[in-house]
Protein backbone atom coordinates (compact mmCIF):
# COMPACT_ATOMS: atom_id res chain seq x y z
CA UNK A 1 0.00 0.00 0.00
CA UNK A 2 1.36 3.42 -0.82
CA UNK A 3 1.72 6.03 1.74
CA UNK A 4 -0.42 8.28 0.29
CA UNK A 5 -3.41 5.71 -0.06
CA UNK A 6 -3.43 6.32 4.21
CA UNK A 7 -4.84 9.86 3.61
CA UNK A 8 -8.85 9.91 2.74
CA UNK A 9 -8.27 14.08 1.74
CA UNK A 10 -6.36 12.58 -1.07
CA UNK A 11 -9.81 11.36 -2.74
CA UNK A 12 -11.16 14.63 -2.51
CA UNK A 13 -8.34 17.42 -2.99
CA UNK A 14 -4.53 17.86 -3.75
CA UNK A 15 -3.95 18.63 -0.06
CA UNK A 16 -0.86 21.04 0.07
CA UNK A 17 -1.09 22.39 3.21
CA UNK A 18 0.87 20.17 6.03
CA UNK A 19 2.85 23.63 6.80
CA UNK A 20 -0.61 24.44 8.55
CA UNK A 21 -1.84 21.14 9.53
CA UNK A 22 -0.78 17.84 8.05
CA UNK A 23 -3.13 14.97 6.61
CA UNK A 24 -5.25 12.70 9.31
CA UNK A 25 -4.27 9.34 8.43
CA UNK A 26 -7.36 6.25 8.47
CA UNK A 27 -5.46 4.53 10.96
CA UNK A 28 -5.27 7.40 12.98
CA UNK A 29 -8.64 8.30 13.40
CA UNK A 30 -9.66 4.70 13.73
CA UNK A 31 -7.17 4.44 17.05
CA UNK A 32 -8.69 7.69 18.38
CA UNK A 33 -11.61 6.56 18.15
CA UNK A 34 -10.70 3.25 19.58
CA UNK A 35 -9.71 5.16 22.87
CA UNK A 36 -12.78 7.66 22.95
CA UNK A 37 -14.88 4.53 22.67
CA UNK A 38 -12.96 3.42 25.51
CA UNK A 39 -13.35 6.09 27.72
CA UNK A 40 -17.08 6.41 27.25
CA UNK A 41 -17.55 2.49 28.44
CA UNK A 42 -15.04 2.67 30.66
CA UNK A 43 -15.30 6.00 32.30
CA UNK A 44 -12.78 8.86 31.80
CA UNK A 45 -11.53 8.56 35.29
CA UNK A 46 -9.99 5.64 37.27
CA UNK A 47 -6.98 3.74 37.49
CA UNK A 48 -7.14 1.76 34.31
CA UNK A 49 -7.78 4.99 32.37
CA UNK A 50 -5.14 7.01 33.91
CA UNK A 51 -2.55 3.88 33.12
CA UNK A 52 -3.40 3.61 29.96
CA UNK A 53 -2.44 7.71 29.48
CA UNK A 54 0.44 7.43 31.12
CA UNK A 55 1.49 4.23 29.01
CA UNK A 56 0.69 6.22 25.88
CA UNK A 57 2.34 9.04 26.93
CA UNK A 58 5.24 7.41 27.83
CA UNK A 59 5.41 5.73 24.34
CA UNK A 60 4.91 9.18 22.35
CA UNK A 61 7.70 10.27 24.46
CA UNK A 62 9.66 8.06 23.33
CA UNK A 63 9.01 7.80 19.55
CA UNK A 64 9.14 11.67 19.94
CA UNK A 65 12.79 11.27 21.04
CA UNK A 66 13.83 8.54 18.22
CA UNK A 67 12.69 10.89 15.66
CA UNK A 68 14.62 14.01 17.34
CA UNK A 69 17.70 12.26 18.16
CA UNK A 70 17.38 12.83 21.52
CA UNK A 71 16.87 10.59 24.86
CA UNK A 72 13.66 10.00 26.06
CA UNK A 73 14.59 12.16 29.39
CA UNK A 74 15.07 15.34 26.91
CA UNK A 75 11.88 15.35 25.82
CA UNK A 76 8.43 17.00 26.56
CA UNK A 77 4.98 16.44 25.51
CA UNK A 78 3.28 19.73 24.52
CA UNK A 79 0.30 21.19 23.05
CA UNK A 80 1.95 22.97 20.21
CA UNK A 81 5.33 24.46 19.03
CA UNK A 82 4.17 27.54 20.71
CA UNK A 83 4.24 25.69 24.45
CA UNK A 84 8.12 24.80 23.75
CA UNK A 85 8.63 28.50 22.87
CA UNK A 86 7.01 29.80 26.09
CA UNK A 87 8.65 27.16 27.98
CA UNK A 88 11.71 27.80 26.90
CA UNK A 89 11.98 32.21 27.08
CA UNK A 90 9.73 32.04 30.22
CA UNK A 91 11.68 29.17 31.97
CA UNK A 92 14.96 31.41 31.32
CA UNK A 93 14.06 33.88 33.56
CA UNK A 94 15.36 36.51 31.35
CA UNK A 95 15.39 40.06 32.30
CA UNK A 96 16.58 44.02 31.78
CA UNK A 97 19.99 43.96 30.47
CA UNK A 98 19.15 40.66 28.19
CA UNK A 99 18.70 40.49 24.81
CA UNK A 100 17.29 37.73 22.77
CA UNK A 101 18.31 37.92 19.03
CA UNK A 102 15.95 36.93 15.93
CA UNK A 103 14.70 36.84 12.41
CA UNK A 104 12.70 38.52 10.23
CA UNK A 105 10.65 35.40 9.16
CA UNK A 106 9.43 34.13 12.21
CA UNK A 107 5.93 32.75 13.15
CA UNK A 108 3.43 35.09 15.65
CA UNK A 109 4.00 31.61 17.58
CA UNK A 110 7.40 32.83 18.25
CA UNK A 111 7.69 36.17 18.09
CA UNK A 112 4.13 36.53 20.64
CA UNK A 113 6.34 34.89 23.81
CA UNK A 114 9.06 37.79 22.59
CA UNK A 115 6.95 40.13 22.97
CA UNK A 116 5.67 39.31 26.53
CA UNK A 117 9.03 38.99 27.65
CA UNK A 118 9.78 42.40 26.42
CA UNK A 119 6.65 44.05 27.82
CA UNK A 120 6.15 41.40 31.15
CA UNK A 121 10.70 41.55 31.88
CA UNK A 122 12.30 43.99 29.87
CA UNK A 123 13.97 41.84 27.70
CA UNK A 124 15.22 43.74 24.39
CA UNK A 125 14.73 41.67 21.30
CA UNK A 126 16.41 42.64 18.39
CA UNK A 127 15.13 41.36 15.02
CA UNK A 128 17.88 40.69 11.87
CA UNK A 129 17.06 39.17 8.71
CA UNK A 130 16.94 35.72 8.56
CA UNK A 131 20.18 34.82 6.94
CA UNK A 132 22.58 36.92 9.69
CA UNK A 133 20.73 35.73 12.46
CA UNK A 134 24.17 33.72 13.29
CA UNK A 135 26.83 37.06 13.12
CA UNK A 136 24.54 38.88 14.59
CA UNK A 137 25.21 38.06 18.30
CA UNK A 138 26.20 40.30 20.62
CA UNK A 139 27.57 40.80 24.18
CA UNK A 140 23.93 40.79 26.07
CA UNK A 141 22.56 38.26 23.51
CA UNK A 142 21.23 35.67 25.79
CA UNK A 143 19.54 33.59 23.53
CA UNK A 144 18.98 33.35 19.68
CA UNK A 145 15.69 32.32 18.77
CA UNK A 146 14.53 31.87 15.27
CA UNK A 147 12.91 29.16 13.03
CA UNK A 148 15.21 25.72 11.90
CA UNK A 149 13.02 25.94 8.50
CA UNK A 150 11.56 29.22 7.75
CA UNK A 151 7.58 29.18 7.52
CA UNK A 152 7.53 32.11 4.79
CA UNK A 153 10.48 31.11 2.19
CA UNK A 154 11.16 27.23 3.26
CA UNK A 155 14.81 28.44 3.69
CA UNK A 156 16.76 26.73 6.26
CA UNK A 157 18.98 28.03 8.87
CA UNK A 158 22.80 28.37 9.29
CA UNK A 159 22.67 25.89 12.12
CA UNK A 160 25.89 25.68 12.99
CA UNK A 161 26.89 29.20 13.04
CA UNK A 162 24.06 29.26 15.37
CA UNK A 163 25.50 26.69 18.00
CA UNK A 164 29.31 28.59 17.17
CA UNK A 165 27.33 32.07 18.17
CA UNK A 166 27.72 31.44 21.90
CA UNK A 167 24.61 32.54 23.18
CA UNK A 168 21.54 29.71 24.06
CA UNK A 169 20.22 28.02 20.70
CA UNK A 170 16.30 27.64 21.12
CA UNK A 171 14.98 26.65 17.08
CA UNK A 172 11.40 26.96 16.22
CA UNK A 173 11.08 23.72 14.62
CA UNK A 174 7.30 23.46 13.55
CA UNK A 175 8.90 22.88 9.64
CA UNK A 176 11.29 20.74 10.86
CA UNK A 177 9.99 17.89 12.67
CA UNK A 178 8.96 15.15 10.29
CA UNK A 179 9.53 17.38 7.28
CA UNK A 180 13.63 17.04 6.91
CA UNK A 181 16.11 14.63 7.87
CA UNK A 182 18.36 15.92 11.33
CA UNK A 183 19.05 15.48 14.94
CA UNK A 184 19.79 17.33 17.60
CA UNK A 185 22.78 16.67 18.39
CA UNK A 186 24.24 17.72 14.97
CA UNK A 187 22.26 20.71 15.42
CA UNK A 188 23.86 21.55 18.47
CA UNK A 189 21.08 23.23 19.59
CA UNK A 190 20.07 23.96 23.17
CA UNK A 191 15.96 23.41 22.81
CA UNK A 192 13.96 22.62 20.07
CA UNK A 193 10.41 23.24 19.68
CA UNK A 194 8.54 21.48 17.21
CA UNK A 195 4.61 21.03 16.22
CA UNK A 196 2.77 17.36 16.04
CA UNK A 197 -0.07 18.21 13.80
CA UNK A 198 2.13 19.62 10.96
CA UNK A 199 4.44 16.91 9.51
CA UNK A 200 3.77 13.94 11.78
CA UNK A 201 0.05 14.24 10.80
CA UNK A 202 -0.78 14.20 14.61
CA UNK A 203 -3.45 15.72 16.08
CA UNK A 204 -4.28 19.48 16.89
CA UNK A 205 -2.81 20.09 20.29
CA UNK A 206 0.08 17.89 20.08
CA UNK A 207 3.97 19.00 20.52
CA UNK A 208 7.19 18.33 21.54
CA UNK A 209 10.01 20.03 23.40
CA UNK A 210 13.83 19.29 23.29
CA UNK A 211 15.86 20.10 26.19
CA UNK A 212 19.18 19.31 26.44
CA UNK A 213 20.03 17.22 29.25
CA UNK A 214 22.39 19.68 30.49
CA UNK A 215 20.05 22.75 30.28
CA UNK A 216 17.26 21.10 31.83
CA UNK A 217 17.96 23.04 35.73
CA UNK A 218 18.33 25.82 33.52
CA UNK A 219 14.84 26.09 33.10
CA UNK A 220 11.99 26.86 35.53
CA UNK A 221 8.90 25.06 34.14
CA UNK A 222 6.38 28.01 33.55
CA UNK A 223 3.25 26.27 34.66
CA UNK A 224 4.22 23.64 37.02
CA UNK A 225 1.40 21.08 37.75
CA UNK A 226 0.61 17.22 39.28
CA UNK A 227 2.59 15.73 36.41
CA UNK A 228 5.42 18.36 37.12
CA UNK A 229 6.03 16.64 39.91
CA UNK A 230 8.36 13.97 41.89
CA UNK A 231 6.58 13.57 44.66
CA UNK A 232 2.69 14.99 44.32
CA UNK A 233 1.94 14.64 48.05
CA UNK A 234 4.61 17.50 48.39
CA UNK A 235 3.41 19.46 46.17
CA UNK A 236 5.01 22.69 48.58
CA UNK A 237 8.34 21.46 48.09
CA UNK A 238 8.06 21.76 44.10
CA UNK A 239 10.22 18.78 44.02
CA UNK A 240 10.55 18.87 39.89
CA UNK A 241 10.47 15.20 38.34
CA UNK A 242 13.80 14.30 36.32
CA UNK A 243 14.27 15.06 33.05
CA UNK A 244 12.20 17.23 30.75
CA UNK A 245 8.96 15.75 31.44
CA UNK A 246 8.93 18.38 34.47
CA UNK A 247 7.77 20.40 31.17
CA UNK A 248 4.93 18.35 30.10
CA UNK A 249 1.53 20.59 29.39
CA UNK A 250 -0.39 18.80 31.17
CA UNK A 251 -0.98 14.84 30.50
CA UNK A 252 -2.26 13.99 26.46
CA UNK A 253 -5.66 12.65 26.48
CA UNK A 254 -5.25 8.76 25.09
CA UNK A 255 -7.16 9.42 21.99
CA UNK A 256 -4.99 12.20 21.03
CA UNK A 257 -1.39 10.11 22.14
CA UNK A 258 -3.18 7.09 20.31
CA UNK A 259 -3.82 8.87 17.13
CA UNK A 260 -0.26 10.45 17.40
CA UNK A 261 1.35 7.15 17.61
CA UNK A 262 -0.65 5.93 14.61
CA UNK A 263 0.17 8.64 12.13
CA UNK A 264 3.94 8.37 13.63
CA UNK A 265 3.51 4.33 12.70
CA UNK A 266 2.14 5.16 8.95
CA UNK A 267 4.86 7.33 8.66
CA UNK A 268 7.75 4.80 9.99
CA UNK A 269 5.79 1.86 7.28
CA UNK A 270 6.57 3.74 4.99
CA UNK A 271 10.57 4.50 5.84
CA UNK A 272 11.07 7.36 7.33
CA UNK A 273 14.48 8.22 5.49
CA UNK A 274 12.55 7.38 3.11
CA UNK A 275 9.98 10.52 4.14
CA UNK A 276 12.67 12.58 4.60
CA UNK A 277 14.03 12.11 1.50
CA UNK A 278 10.78 12.26 -0.65
CA UNK A 279 9.33 15.51 0.52
CA UNK A 280 12.16 17.77 -0.24
CA UNK A 281 13.11 16.63 -3.35
CA UNK A 282 9.63 16.96 -4.67
CA UNK A 283 9.80 20.24 -3.32
CA UNK A 284 13.06 21.52 -4.80
CA UNK A 285 11.01 19.69 -8.70
CA UNK A 286 8.17 22.04 -7.82
CA UNK A 287 10.42 25.13 -7.27
CA UNK A 288 12.40 24.61 -10.08
CA UNK A 289 8.85 23.97 -12.08
CA UNK A 290 7.44 27.29 -11.03
CA UNK A 291 10.39 29.33 -11.93
CA UNK A 292 10.52 27.64 -15.31
CA UNK A 293 7.00 28.82 -15.93
CA UNK A 294 8.05 32.49 -14.55
CA UNK A 295 6.95 32.54 -11.43
CA UNK A 296 8.99 34.10 -8.57
CA UNK A 297 9.94 31.60 -6.43
CA UNK A 298 11.23 32.97 -2.91
CA UNK A 299 14.79 31.78 -1.60
CA UNK A 300 15.14 28.75 0.08
CA UNK A 301 16.43 25.39 1.17
CA UNK A 302 16.31 21.76 1.19
CA UNK A 303 12.87 21.26 2.89
CA UNK A 304 9.22 20.80 2.10
CA UNK A 305 8.40 24.24 1.59
CA UNK A 306 7.76 26.16 -1.78
CA UNK A 307 6.32 29.72 -1.36
CA UNK A 308 5.81 31.77 -4.63
CA UNK A 309 4.65 35.48 -5.44
CA UNK A 310 0.93 36.18 -6.68
CA UNK A 311 -0.31 39.74 -7.54
CA UNK A 312 -2.93 38.73 -5.14
CA UNK A 313 -1.77 35.91 -2.61
CA UNK A 314 -5.17 35.41 -1.26
CA UNK A 315 -7.29 35.64 -4.20
CA UNK A 316 -4.63 33.10 -6.01
CA UNK A 317 -5.13 30.46 -3.20
CA UNK A 318 -8.64 30.88 -3.11
CA UNK A 319 -8.69 30.29 -6.95
CA UNK A 320 -6.47 27.20 -6.68
CA UNK A 321 -8.82 25.84 -4.01
CA UNK A 322 -11.91 25.82 -6.82
CA UNK A 323 -9.57 23.87 -8.76
CA UNK A 324 -9.16 21.45 -6.33
CA UNK A 325 -5.15 22.28 -4.78
CA UNK A 326 -5.46 23.22 -1.10
CA UNK A 327 -2.19 25.34 -0.97
CA UNK A 328 -2.60 29.29 1.68
CA UNK A 329 -1.39 32.46 1.02
CA UNK A 330 0.93 34.12 4.00
CA UNK A 331 -0.36 37.27 5.09
CA UNK A 332 1.66 40.19 5.41
CA UNK A 333 3.88 38.61 2.58
CA UNK A 334 3.65 38.03 -1.74
CA UNK A 335 3.53 34.50 -1.35
CA UNK A 336 1.52 31.60 -1.53
CA UNK A 337 3.16 28.69 -0.06
CA UNK A 338 2.61 24.88 -0.52
CA UNK A 339 3.45 21.92 1.41
CA UNK A 340 5.01 19.28 -0.60
CA UNK A 341 5.18 15.57 1.22
CA UNK A 342 6.33 12.25 0.64
CA UNK A 343 2.56 11.52 0.15
CA UNK A 344 2.50 14.33 -2.88
CA UNK A 345 2.54 13.00 -6.14
CA UNK A 346 4.46 14.19 -9.25
CA UNK A 347 1.18 14.38 -11.30
CA UNK A 348 -0.32 16.68 -9.01
CA UNK A 349 2.23 19.07 -8.57
CA UNK A 350 2.63 18.81 -12.70
CA UNK A 351 -1.23 20.26 -12.44
CA UNK A 352 -0.47 22.57 -9.83
CA UNK A 353 2.14 24.13 -11.95
CA UNK A 354 0.69 23.81 -15.09
CA UNK A 355 -3.18 25.20 -13.22
CA UNK A 356 -1.04 28.21 -11.25
CA UNK A 357 -1.44 32.14 -12.62
CA UNK A 358 1.37 33.19 -14.75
Amino acid sequence: MSLRSEFPVFERVSYLNAGSVGPAPRSAADAAIAEVRGQVDGGLVGVAQFERQLELAARLRERAAALLGADPGEVALTGATTDGVNAVIGGLELGPGDEVLTSDEEHPGLLAPLAAARERRGVSVRVVPFDEVAGAAGPATRLIACSHVSWHTGRVADTAGLAAAGPRVLLDGAQGLGAIAFDVRSLRCDFYAASGQKWLCGPIGSGYLYVGSDRIDELSPIAPGYGSLADPLKALELDLRAGAARFDAGFPPSHQAAWALASMDVLAAAGMDDVLRRGPALAARLAGDLAARGHTVAPRGDSTLVSWEAADPEAESKRLYGEGFVVRHLPGTPYVRASVGAWSSEEELERLVATSAS
